[in-house]
């Protein structure tokens, strides 16, 4: 196991929270944990650190860092430009499998509110797909790199069957747009699925 993918295991372990914001990454634990050297896991916490999943602090050494207030408004005002932006996109281009599936997925999510982990997987699933429909390879890895301090945020905003509930149909609403070819309503309708999931995120802090 080389350091990228290491690097990838670390990602996945944060994003499943096996790994949380403030744990100590121990070289020597993570090394005996993979069963690898200490020289790829070396190599992953450093592209971990590039990446800003990681930092040195004063007697603690290697940890994963906690976004404060004002990091987690900066991070939301860029979502809810960049994925308003990808779905009014995906109105213009995305194809009709492309849709099919973002269908598929908002029927299959409103069969899973009572399940928050099989939903909180789902969700990620759903922007992932909705970001590949706005065919712009420079739009999606701006997403996909804004995802990695997403991940950094402890729990989640669908903690609520409420809250749940609410954002599939708002995933719902933006599909409907795009199906429609809308891109304004589809627009409008990802910002404002943002920014309630940022208002949710703020009452959690």
């Amino acid at each position: 196991m080389n350091g990228s993918e290491i690097y990838q295991r670390l990602i996945s372990l944060i994003e499943e929270r096996v790994l949380k914001p403030g744990d100590r990454l121990r070289e020597a634990d993570l090394a005996e944990e993979f069963g690898v050297s200490r020289t790829p896991i070396r190599e992953g916490l450093k592209r971990l650190e590039a990446q800003g999943l990681a930092v040195h602090e004063p007697n603690r050494g290697m940890v994963i860092p906690t976004l404060d207030h004002s990091q987690i408004n900066e991070v939301y005002f860029m979502r809810e430009v960049l994925e308003g932006t990808a779905a009014g996109l995906a109105a213009k281009h995305a194809s009709k499998p492309e849709i099919e599936i973002l269908q598929d997925l908002v029927a299959a999510d409103r069969q899973r509110i009572a399940d928050e982990d099989s939903l909180v997987r789902s969700n990620r699933e759903f922007h992932r797909r909705l970001c590949l429909a706005s065919h712009n390879r420079y739009l999606v890895d701006q997403i996909d790199h804004l995802r990695l301090s997403l991940i950094l945020m402890a729990g989640t905003t669908l903690d609520t069957p409420e809250r749940r509930e609410i954002a599939v149909e708002e995933h719902s609403a933006i599909v409907d747009a795009i199906a429609a070819g809308d891109s304004k309503a589809a627009d409008t309708a990802a910002r404002q699925h943002i920014s309630h999931a940022h208002k949710t995120r703020l009452q959690q802090v």
